[in-house]
């Protein structure tokens, strides 16, 4: 086993990074998920707890098993219910015997006004989500989970997805997709919020926390800066959203053009389900207007 400091990321092969903390690297890089998804298992003792099992590869769950060893897992989390993240906890659950815990399945947290705009238009948005994850324990804000040698709090921080949850161990939090360091989060309505995605930022900034161990990429030694980083950049995408739409009324394609020129092509339609999730918290806030309804083809101008 080799530690995160002096070796490359290397999917299947185990890293300790931290004290009682190991990371196995999920073989699903992308444009979406940077190097793969970082499952971690956490425990020293008999019983372990596995985070973030991952998608559902083969040689990923072998990698996990092959870590564990003869080692008890007595407690599967998933952040949140993003295929990345927890198609792997139904098998992993069976084998080992260990119950899956978090937030509910997939589309069970929306808020009321995501439900709304679900219902009346066809939003997109779901992309990647998981919908065969059904939790056995669910974790809601405070939930306190003892095990071997460990103790987990959750966090409900949604806004990359209404079900996710960051885990804290101590100081060091499991912050899942809420913080990555590598890249921002993608926000995409309904299952994205981007008003409750800023909301749990700044719950997040208020604990001085040591160390982010995110759901992809390396670990996050400098917490503070990184969130207020992140919350930066929100608030200036959404200054030059309004700062496009200044000059007249724009659509979705070409609002997405003109505020994120910085963003490569291919990432584009990515983008667009940023912005969208900014003019939908723009629209709450009564500084947008949207016609003929709130939905990915409108058109959108200043109220």
């Amino acid at each position: 086993m080799t530690s995160l400091a002096s070796a490359p990321s290397v999917p299947g092969e185990p890293r300790l990074i931290g004290d009682g903390i190991t990371c196995v690297l999920a073989p699903n890089a992308s444009p979406m998920t940077g190097t793969g998804t970082n499952t971690y298992i956490l425990g020293t003792g008999a019983g372990i707890a596995i985070i973030d099992p991952g998608p559902a590869i083969p040689a990923h769950l072998r990698a996990i098993l092959t870590s564990v060893g003869q080692r008890r897992v007595s407690h599967i989390f998933v952040t949140h219910p993003h295929a990345d993240h927890s198609a792997l906890a139904g098998e992993l659950a069976r084998i080992t015997g260990a119950p899956m815990l978090g937030y509910g399945p997939a589309g069970s947290g929306r808020s009321p006004l995501m439900r709304q705009l679900a219902a009346m238009a066809d939003l997109g948005g779901s992309e990647g989500s998981d919908d065969g994850f059904a939790p056995d324990i669910l974790l809601t804000e405070g939930t306190v989970i003892q095990g071997d040698r460990w103790i987990l709090t959750a966090h409900h921080c949604p806004g990359h997805m209404a079900e996710h949850v960051c885990l804290a161990y101590g100081d060091l939090l499991f912050s899942g997709d809420q913080v990555m360091g590598w890249s921002t989060s993608l926000i995409s309505p309904p299952d994205g919020d981007m008003g409750d995605y800023m909301a749990s930022l700044d719950k997040l900034a208020r604990h001085p926390w040591t160390r982010l161990l995110p759901g992809h990429g390396a670990p996050i030694d400098a917490p503070a800066q990184r969130l207020a980083e992140l919350t930066s950049h929100r608030r200036a995408r959404e200054t030059a959203i309004l700062s496009a739409l200044s000059g007249g009324p724009l659509t979705l394609a070409d609002l997405t053009a003109r505020t994120y020129a910085d963003t490569p092509i291919h990432l584009h339609p990515a983008a667009a389900r940023n912005a969208f999730a900014h003019l939908i918290d723009l629209a709450v806030k009564g500084k947008v207007n949207a016609s003929p309804d709130l939905a990915p083809g409108a058109t959108f101008s200043l109220r």
